[in-house]
């Protein structure tokens, strides 16, 4: 089951900051300055977190994680926006 996750980060070093983004950019769809919304399987949460934790400094960075829900469920409607949309809404056809 793929779940959507908001994940966000304080990075205190440029560099590091660079790699995380460009990390998460391969994993989620880029929201705001620091957050991104990724809907993720058990393996591929592992894996990004394995990924962040070979670059963030622990001891002064900080990268959370924030379940949503099932991607499918609560998920896809988990963000409200004011101003102009947080995601892009993309038409999915749907079969019966």
């Amino acid at each position: 089951m793929r779940l959507a996750y908001l994940v966000t980060y304080d990075i205190s070093d440029p560099k590091r900051l660079r790699r995380v983004f460009v990390i998460l950019q391969g994993a989620g769809d880029h929201l705001q300055l620091s957050v991104f919304r990724c809907e993720l399987n058990r393996r591929e949460l592992i894996e990004l977190r394995a990924k962040l934790l070979e670059v963030i400094h622990q001891g002064q960075d900080q990268v959370l994680f924030a379940d949503l829900g099932p991607a499918d469920g609560r998920g896809a409607d988990a963000i409200a926006a004011l101003g102009r949309p947080s995601i892009s809404t993309v038409a999915r056809a749907v079969v019966l």
